[in-house]
């Protein structure tokens, strides 16, 4: 358990993009644990609170965020994620608004990489170089997209290969080895293991299998990191899950616990709290 205690609003950085989010992973292997990956959707429950909650994230030691950008159809997300998606909608957010955000969290000295997570369909509409681009001018290091398959990426990770951005790619306890292989091939950043077959949600318990699942897209993964997410929800899933992947990611148990408290950033600073400094 290290003693460290992280910046104002993280660490500071002077890499971008892919630089950045190598050093975050080796900042945290260095320290003895996982790194840990908060997600929060953007403009939920509006935007200004979406921004501090962000802020209060950076500042309770998140090595990286996930930036959700609310879709009408989140196929990949369970009922958490989709209500907190849907309110954003309801409440006028738009992919535009989301970067703005974005860049607004960055000019408040928000330092550690900003990953946006968003659907296919809006990366189509809002056109993909632009898209890329947007999102690099707003100070995200890569790109999230669950529905993209790797074999159908090769345009957007030409766009973010040129901008020096991840495009992460996924695998499901599902998947063969040739499917394995194929997503480590065209990932970059790092590789998002799925922990279950099915959609998200906060977990008691950690799947059976997980670490020899695991184990196997790190064997096909290279140097390249391989994190957890899906159903992460307690320290001692953060614990448990650091002793044989890079990082973990944590969504819908945050977006319960602090997006109906009275106080959103501040429930989110200690839950992110609780999950980072671990006894």
């Amino acid at each position: 358990m290290t003693t460290h205690q992280p910046s104002a609003i993280g660490d500071p950085q002077s890499a971008t993009g892919l630089a950045a989010i190598a050093a975050a992973f080796a900042r945290a292997k260095a320290e003895g644990r996982p790194a840990l990956m908060p997600y929060w959707s953007l403009g939920y429950p509006d935007v200004e609170t979406s921004l501090r909650v962000i802020e209060a994230i950076a500042r309770a030691g998140a090595d990286l965020i996930e930036l959700g950008v609310p879709f009408s159809d989140p196929l990949a997300d369970g009922p958490v994620i989709q209500r907190a998606n849907q309110i954003a909608l309801n409440r006028g957010i738009t992919v535009s608004r989301c970067m703005q955000i974005a860049a607004q969290a960055r000019a408040v000295g928000v330092n550690v990489p900003l990953l946006a997570m968003g659907y296919l369909n809006p990366v189509i509409a809002y056109g993909e170089a632009r898209y890329v681009a947007d999102w690099q001018r707003a100070g995200a290091a890569g790109l999230i997209v669950p529905d993209l398959p790797p074999e159908e990426s090769d345009a957007l990770k030409q766009e973010c290969d040129a901008r020096g951005m991840a495009l992460i790619q996924f695998t499901a306890p599902t998947s063969t080895d040739a499917r394995i292989r194929l997503a480590a091939l065209h990932a970059s950043g790092f590789i998002y293991i799925v922990s279950v077959a099915g959609v998200t949600g906060a977990r008691d318990r950690l799947p059976e299998g997980l670490r020899d699942y695991v184990e196997r897209v790190k064997a096909q993964a290279g140097n390249k990191p391989v994190v957890v997410g899906f159903g992460i929800s307690k320290p001692e899933h953060v614990r448990e899950v650091g002793r044989f992947a890079d990082g973990v990611i944590v969504a819908s148990a945050l977006l319960k616990y602090a997006g109906d408290a009275p106080d959103p950033a501040q429930a989110a600073y200690e839950f992110v709290s609780s999950l980072r400094y671990w006894a």
